[in-house]
Formats: C-alpha cells, structure tokens, sequence
C-alpha cells in the first residue's frame, strides 16, 4: 500500500541547462532484530531541514512522493547567492541557504527593520551550498546578507505575527553539493519536502522505537534495525591504525564502542595543525591517559579541515563523524523518557533528556558515585578535555564528543555526560579545544 503526498513545485534552470525532477521519489521501509524480520507498527517521517511530519501505519510501508511543475530560471550555477529562505513568512524558525563557488570566508551580517545588526559571523566555507536555520526575535522584518570575496547576496526574511521579546539566533545545519532547488508552491498534505532535505525516519514496532537519518535523492529501500547492546550485525570489530576497535549496536546505529585513539602524540600546549600527519592530545600529556580513554582532539583536526558534516575525518573507512542530529537520534533512542525526534533534544546548551546521560555512561569510573549503567553499552567515559588554552580539566567528572555540525558563531556542537547528571548535555564550544571523538558507521 502507498501512502502517496503530492507537491506543486517550481523547477529551477541554470546555464547548462533545464535540469529536471524524476516525478516520483519512493521511500520503502522494513525492519529486522539481528536477521530476523519485524513487523512495523508504524512509521513516522520528520523533515528536520523545513519542518512538518508525516506517518505510515502498518501495513503501508511505502511512502511516494510526486512532483509537479513548470521552470524557473535561476542564476549560474558558479555564481554566489543566497536563496529565499524557506518557509517566508516565518512562524517558528525557517532554512536559509546559500552557494559558495569556491572554499573561502563568507560573512554573514542579519539586521533588522530599524537597521540594527542582529546576526553578525564569519566562516570559513567549502564550495557547494550552505543551508542555515534563523530563528527570528520580535522584529517583523529582516534583511539577511552574505558576502564572498567581495560578492554580496541579500534576502528579505518576513516573521509572521507579532512576537514580543525573544532572540534572533542563526545555526549553521550543514552541507551539500550544489543542485536546482524545486519549491513548493502548494502542499496538499502536511509535509514538505525537497531534494536535499534531511528526514528523520522513526520505526515503532512492539513499544520500541528505531531512528535513522537520510537527505534521498532517489528511490530507497531503508531496514530499521532493532538489535540493541550487541556488536554490529558482521562487523563485530574494526582494526584501524593499529588497533583494534569493538563495535555497538543501539538501534539502527552502530557505533564504535571506544574512544578513538589515532594519531602521534603532541603536547596539549600546541595546537593541532594540518600538516598531513593526524595529531592528539592525551590528558596532561601522559600517554597512558590516551590508552585508558582515547585521544583528545580540536575540531579541525577531527574533520581533517573540511566543513562538510558527517564527513569521515579521522575515522576509519566506512564510518563518519556523527552529525549534531545523529546525537539526538542516540539520545532519543537510549532516554526512557523522550523518545526520537522529541523537541527536548533541540534544546541548546542544557542537560536535557531524563535519563540518557545514566545509560550511555559506563558503570565505574566516575567521581561520587555518579556512575552509569551502560544500558545500551555505549560505554561514555569520563576522558575531561583539553581548554581552548592548552590546559586539562575534568577527567573522572565529565566526558566530552564533538559533532561534526557547526554551531554558533564558528563554534561546533558537542555533547557532554557528567558524573552529577543523569541528563546529556548539549552545546556549542570553540573548536580549539579538545573533546573525545566516536565514529558512527555509514548508512
């Protein structure tokens, strides 16, 4: 059975010419437990870049979504624009993007109706598009601009209603390459969606829930997986420069299930440099601190100087650094109390959850008897870090990932586990500092 949504679309054209939409994109969806076949109850499909959901019950396992349209000329494809944000007007937040030709600085200033600066950053962008999510504050108009190597692009950002008091904020969402955007223009069921777009897949089947992310471009079959606390269906462990890694399925992720621990040793006074040779920090330079729980690395590093989320960086091959929605996608999946694609998740720099901080952190090792129980057997450890100022902190007290999602003003996004939380925390820190790093296999 087909569960069929339907989208009035413009389709864009550039200088090589009209680029067009295959009428149908296909999603199917089935689920397993370690081989053995489980019957869905229901599906629910969250588009994480525009908003809006949709839901399968069983047996419809299929969702098609069909596009219709006429042409619409857009600039070259090598030249520098910010696109019309999405949705406009504005209810709650909105996705800006933007197409940056070639790897440079791009500075992005948002003001308001009277001309005041609201926004002000500055990043360091690879070539390709640019996606952004703007939360408006209590101004019914905005001017969002963005220059390139002394190229401008502006757009016009309405907020629907008034609203008194709040904070404008602008969060980098992630990458792509460069493709012709289709934009709906009708929407005949509550979901939005377009190529590009990440979804949030969400399985339920007997009171258990499974969660996997995807931005399709084309038709896929996606299988849930419902094994938990095992090593990875086949990929028991990984040997990586080196050593020898276990691996951890929670759900439909599968995680390594230890620090990683690559790289040559420099003092934490140095900063870390690209310069062909992966470099780490172990805790107040002692090298047994990186064998007990892994390497400490500055975010740059990690991502071997790319922007790109998601990207392999420095994990083996097959795997990637989680993204910041990969983190919530294990948060909602390990929490007993809020589940995948909880708005709780999207809170920013607070503990949230209830008690997802209690299953990921191991069951000895941390101050005060603020130990874990390792439900799920993700095994945190309380490694501390390194300061943007070359000093450690906080081992046996807290433990610190990075994502591999920029956040705030150039910073990036990390999660945190601590000895006196049961909660995970998340937020946004400069990416000179050093956090632990674990590696999530490709989809």
């Amino acid at each position: 059975m087909l569960k069929k949504i339907t989208f009035f679309a413009l389709f864009a054209t550039i200088s090589l010419g009209l680029f067009s939409q295959r009428p149908t994109l296909e999603l199917t969806f089935t689920a397993e437990n370690n081989g053995v076949y489980v019957q869905l109850d229901s599906i629910k499909i969250m588009n994480r870049t525009q908003g809006g959901d949709t839901v399968l019950y069983w047996p419809d396992t299929v969702l098609s979504i069909y596009y219709v349209g006429t042409p619409e000329v857009s600039k070259g494809e090598n030249s520098f624009q910010v696109f019309q944000n999405y949705p406009n007007p504005v209810a709650d937040q909105t996705t800006v993007s933007l197409y940056v030709p070639e790897k440079d600085k791009v500075s992005i200033t948002v003001t308001d109706i009277l001309g005041r600066r609201i926004v002000n950053s500055e990043r360091l962008l690879d070539k390709g598009k640019h996606s952004f999510r703007f939360t408006p504050g209590n101004s019914s108009l905005y001017f969002f601009t963005a220059r390139w190597q002394g190229q401008g692009s502006s757009i016009k950002i309405l907020q629907e209603g008034f609203h008194s008091g709040g904070t404008a904020t602008l969060e980098y969402t992630g990458s792509e390459d460069y493709f012709p955007q289709l934009k709906a223009i009708e929407d005949i069921q509550d979901f939005s969606f377009s190529p590009g777009d990440e979804l949030l897949y969400i399985g339920y089947a007997n009171g258990l829930e499974s969660g996997m992310l995807d931005a399709p471009q084309e038709n896929q079959a996606y299988t849930f997986q419902f094994a938990t606390n095992i090593p990875c269906p086949g990929t028991p462990t990984v040997e990586y420069e080196g050593q020898v890694y276990n691996t951890i399925q929670i759900f439909s992720q599968c995680w390594l299930k230890e620090n990683l621990n690559v790289g040559t040793m420099i003092p934490g006074s140095q900063s870390q440099s690209n310069n062909g040779t992966i470099e780490k920090y172990c805790y107040n330079n002692e090298p047994d601190s990186c064998t007990m729980y892994g390497g400490l690395y500055q975010w740059w590093e990690m991502m071997q100087y790319t922007t790109q989320q998601g990207a392999r960086g420095i994990c083996p091959p097959g795997w990637h650094l989680p993204t910041d929605e990969e983190w919530k996608v294990l948060e909602g999946a390990v929490d007993s109390q809020y589940g995948i694609g909880d708005p709780v998740w999207d809170l920013y720099w607070e503990y949230r959850g209830y008690d997802a901080g209690t299953n990921l952190k191991t069951t000895s090792g941390w101050y005060y008897g603020g130990n874990g129980t390792d439900l799920f057997g993700f095994s945190g450890l309380p490694g501390g870090g390194r300061d943007g100022g070359g000093d450690f902190g906080s081992v046996g007290g807290d433990g610190g990932w990075w994502a591999s999602t920029e956040g705030y003003d150039g910073d990036a996004w990390d999660r945190g586990l601590s000895y006196g939380s049961p909660e995970v925390g998340r937020g946004d820190d400069g990416k000179e500092g050093g956090f632990s790093v674990r590696c999530l296999r490709d989809y």
